[in-house]
């Protein structure tokens, strides 16, 4: 997933594209410990987008850049 598409995205959106992706993560473990995994390429993709939202997030919390508009407004009404 590229960063540009996670940008555009609120904050809400994107703790809801990571939570997908974790849940997608330890399914495909799973797989893997019971040798059913079929795509083993896909496990270092999901861990690389998980870590561009994590990534995202945390310049978001710094302030160094800014997801979508809804979500700055969602943090400073949590703020207040």
């Amino acid at each position: 997933m590229k960063v540009e598409i996670l940008r555009d995205l609120s904050r809400d959106e994107v703790l809801q594209k990571k939570t997908e992706i974790e849940e997608e993560l330890f399914n495909l473990r799973l797989k893997k410990k019971t040798k059913q995994a079929q795509n083993p390429v896909r496990e270092r993709t999901l861990r690389r987008d998980r870590a561009r939202i994590l990534t995202l997030l945390r310049e978001d919390e710094l302030g160094q850049r800014q997801l979508a508009e809804g979500s700055r407004l969602i943090l400073d009404k949590k703020k207040e």
